[in-house]
């Protein structure tokens, strides 16, 4: 029987991925290097060092430390400025179905200010357990954060399942010994291979989550 549903954040409960690679694509672009959304979308889930050090390498080079405490505020600032981050269609019907029937988390590569802010303003007293970026020494696809998640949620491992919509989250929850449910929110569903089943939009989620045995 399932006891807990552990959600990543973005792409996941929030359409707020655009806005994150925005805000990363000025920020190399300011020291040099030069990426699309796609690249942004591909590596999404790791935390903030972990996607200043994929981007770093691809271009060829090797970050500085402080060039991750630099890109990293620089990032934050500027998605703050533009996002218009709004709830996807059927999660609040998800959330809704399922908050006096299990427990919920949400484990994300993103920084714990921006983690915060986004739940206090659309789920409110939703989640039981809250993982970000700045939780875990390493990001996803690291099975970290899905371990911790586990660990506060106070449930087996076989009770709990995993939505995701990110090849790194997919791994990441996978390496943690979790079902996993991906959406392609952002990605093309071969990237998403891995997880135990693929759903292809929110609609399908909502229908999924009302048939789960809970």
């Amino acid at each position: 029987m399932i006891k807990a549903v552990i959600f990543d954040m973005d792409g996941v409960l929030v359409d707020s991925m655009p806005y994150h690679a925005d805000a990363w694509i000025s920020v190399f672009k300011d020291v040099g290097i030069n990426i699309r959304r796609e690249d942004i979308y591909n590596i999404e889930g790791s935390n903030h060092i972990g996607i200043i050090s994929l981007v770093f390498k691809k271009a060829g080079r090797t970050p500085e430390p402080a060039d991750f405490v630099m890109l990293a505020q620089k990032k934050h600032e500027i998605f703050l400025k533009i996002n218009k981050v709004a709830v996807f269609d059927g999660i609040y019907e998800c959330l809704n179905s399922l908050r006096n029937k299990c427990l919920l988390g949400v484990a994300s590569g993103s920084d714990r200010a921006v983690v915060i802010e986004l739940i206090e303003r659309f789920f409110p007293k939703t989640f039981t357990a809250i993982v970000s970026g700045n939780d875990v020494k390493e990001g996803k696809p690291s099975p970290e954060p899905y371990l911790k998640a586990v660990e506060m949620l106070k449930v087996n491992k076989d009770e709990c399942i995993v939505i995701e919509n990110a090849p790194l989250g997919v791994e990441s929850a996978k390496r943690a010994g979790l079902y996993c449910i991906a959406i392609p929110t952002y990605v093309k569903p071969e990237l998403l291979e891995d997880a135990d089943v693929i759903l292809s939009n929110h609609a399908m989620l909502k229908e999924y989550i009302t048939r789960l045995e809970i």
